[in-house]
């Protein structure tokens, strides 16, 4: 038998650093499942619910306005009264990801 003498085990915590291009916000998180996002609702962009870039990113996020008109659709707006259908991030390599405002259904309960 040994001495008794105990061993440790260094325990690795990562972390993964967000920021938005658009804003001053900042987050650390455990690292996600790839594909996953971190969001946020940005003031620089309307207060739209945009994503959160892992620290280092290089690339430009952007709001895109409704090209057509509502006609009573329910849309969701931005802090500025504009129908936004989509929030664009564009990458420096060439790579966009889209994020699509779909429009709401209405329903009407009657008694």
């Amino acid at each position: 038998m040994g001495e008794g003498r105990m061993t440790g085990v260094p325990l690795i915590n990562a972390y993964v650093d967000w920021y938005c291009p658009n804003c001053s916000c900042r987050e650390t998180t455990a690292p996600l499942p790839p594909g996953s996002s971190r969001y946020h609702n940005c003031p620089g962009l309307h207060h739209l619910s945009a994503p959160l870039v892992a620290a280092g990113t290089r690339c430009k996020v952007t709001a895109e306005e409704r090209q057509d008109y509502l006609n009573g659709d329910l849309q969701a707006m931005g802090d500025d009264g504009i129908a936004y259908m989509a929030v664009r991030t564009t990458h420096d390599d060439g790579r966009e990801d889209l994020m699509v405002n779909a429009g709401l259904a209405r329903a009407e309960l009657r008694a």
